[in-house]
C-alpha cells in the first residue's frame, strides 16, 4: 500500500539541462535503424560487418549509426586486433527496450 502512495505523490520536476538530455536520448530511439541495431545486440556483442549483413544494410550506414548509439552512451565497443565489437552499454538499454516493447503491445 505506501508503494502505491508513493506513485501518486507529485515528482519534482528535472532542471532544464536533464530535460533537455532526455529528450535527446528519445530521439536516438526515434530512428528505426537505429533501434534494428540494438535490437540485433541485444543477446550479444558483434562487429560492423555482421550486423550490417543480418540488416541487409552497407558497413558505412551502420557504422554511421553506430557512432551516434556510442556518443549517446547506449552501445560500447571492444577492439580485438583489428576488428571493433560492439554491445549494448549495459542493461538500463535493455530495460528501455523492453519497457517500450511491452508499453506498444498493450
Amino acid at each position: 500500500m505506501e508503494d502505491k502512495n508513493k506513485l501518486n505523490e507529485p515528482h519534482p520536476i528535472p532542471d532544464e539541462g536533464m530535460l533537455c538530455d532526455l529528450a535527446e536520448l528519445y530521439k536516438i530511439f526515434g530512428d528505426s535503424t537505429r533501434i534494428k541495431i540494438l535490437y540485433a545486440l541485444f543477446d550479444e556483442e558483434r562487429g560492423v560487418g555482421e550486423i550490417a549483413e543480418s540488416l541487409g544494410m552497407t558497413m558505412s550506414a551502420i557504422s554511421h549509426q553506430l557512432r551516434i548509439l556510442k556518443q549517446a552512451r547506449l552501445v560500447k565497443s571492444r577492439r580485438e586486433g583489428k576488428m571493433v565489437y560492439y554491445s549494448l552499454a549495459d542493461d538500463h538499454v535493455k530495460t528501455i527496450f523492453s519497457q517500450g516493447l511491452d508499453h506498444i503491445c498493450e
